[in-house]
């Protein structure tokens, strides 16, 4: 497969490598400048990662955004956007401006995944998706190395203030770059640009609710328990971003294979399987190396969510995918903008519970994963 020969693949490649350096190093920087800086306590945490969900939330508006602006134009923007909100957090190290600048960032980044994983779909065949997938992530998880490494090196040197404008540039300047550049094929199937939502999807649109679910325990209290709990320094955190990529970057190009080879209900099985030891041993170890090989442990299987997307491609509509796309990601959402408050509230009785409630979406999740159809893992083009 001549991936590298599709200017659809190299748009995207530069969109996403832009897009996840100034992501990576929010990421990285936000819950020690919390902490640190802005004095923020795991409520204040909570909520504005609760807010920051909101925007994706909203991903459905994006089929109503493509009246008046093209697809990939709108990925273009999009990236612009989110280097402007990281460029800004430094500039207000309080709650209400961390609120603001992060929705901001948030808005961006979810707009452009939602185009993102459209023009995928639409552009890619079945069993080239899983590697498109892959490599699109593997490069950025390269990318969030080399950001981490500069991190490691910027943050002890460096004021929050300016690694956020640092990193937040590179997203502008990729936006900009690309604005110049038209990767589209006029003969592709036109999208509806209209809401879609059909009952044949429901296993689709379940698994995408109960990720989003697992993505944010992963996301806001896995990290938060190694900084709070455990004290890791901005440095160790950094280090441990680093590995984590390190590791995508090989990892990755199995799970397409594995995906392809075996199907996505096998691999959904095996990573809900995972995810629930993995979050009884957040909520009881006490030792921080442990906690961080589970994190990396955690890292490796978060990315077989994947399979959803390329299950859906098998079974959907092409001329469904773009406004799909942006329901999925609204689906994905819903419980994203409620887990991290409520989740923040809980750990103030215990913080074990958010965890808890981690491993019962995992059996969930692991219920629901056997019910992919065996004839979704075997079609082909």
């Amino acid at each position: 497969m001549e991936l590298k020969k599709k200017e659809m693949y190299r748009y995207l490649l530069v969109l996403s490598l832009g897009s996840v350096i100034s992501f990576q190093a929010w990421r990285t920087l936000f819950n020690n400048f919390a902490v640190e800086v802005a004095s923020i306590d795991s409520f204040g945490v909570g909520l504005i990662h609760s807010l920051r969900e909101v925007p994706g939330f909203l991903a459905l508006l994006v089929v109503y955004l493509l009246y008046l602006i093209k697809e990939h134009r709108l990925a273009s923007i999009s990236v612009i956007v989110t280097g402007l909100g990281v460029a800004s957090v430094g500039l207000f190290p309080d709650l209400g401006g961390l609120i603001i600048t992060t929705v901001i960032m948030s808005f961006g980044f979810h707009y452009f995944e939602t185009v993102n994983q459209s023009l995928t779909l639409q552009y890619f065949s079945k069993k080239e998706t899983p590697f498109v997938l892959a490599r699109l992530k593997r490069f950025s998880a390269l990318a969030s190395i080399l950001t981490g490494g500069v991190l490691f090196v910027s943050a002890t040197s460096l004021p929050y203030k300016v690694n956020y404008i640092l990193f937040g540039s590179v997203a502008v300047i990729a936006g900009i770059w690309s604005l110049r550049t038209n990767p589209t094929n006029p003969d592709l199937p036109a999208q509806h640009k209209k809401l879609i939502l059909r009952r044949e999807y429901w296993l689709y649109y379940l698994l995408t609710f109960l990720s989003g679910s697992r993505r944010q325990i992963f996301m806001v209290f896995a990290t938060f328990l190694m900084v709070q709990k455990f004290n890791f320094s901005i440095t160790t955190v950094t280090l441990l971003f680093a590995f984590n990529n390190l590791i995508n970057f090989f990892w990755l190009p199995q799970i397409a294979k594995g995906i392809n080879r075996f199907g996505e209900r096998k691999m959904l099985m095996i990573e809900y399987t995972g995810m629930i030891a993995i979050f009884m041993v957040y909520a009881f170890t006490d030792s921080p190396i442990v906690v961080a090989i589970f994190y990396i442990l955690d890292n490796m299987l978060f990315n077989f969510s994947m399979s959803i997307k390329t299950y859906f491609q098998k079974v959907a509509d092409p001329k469904d995918i773009a406004p799909s796309a942006g329901v999925s990601f609204t689906i994905n959402h819903i419980a994203a903008v409620v887990i991290p408050v409520l989740g923040g509230l809980l750990w103030k009785i215990d913080y074990k519970i958010p965890f808890f409630f981690g491993a019962f979406i995992g059996m969930f999740s692991l219920y629901f994963s056997m019910k992919v159809p065996i004839f979704a893992e075997q079609k082909n083009d």
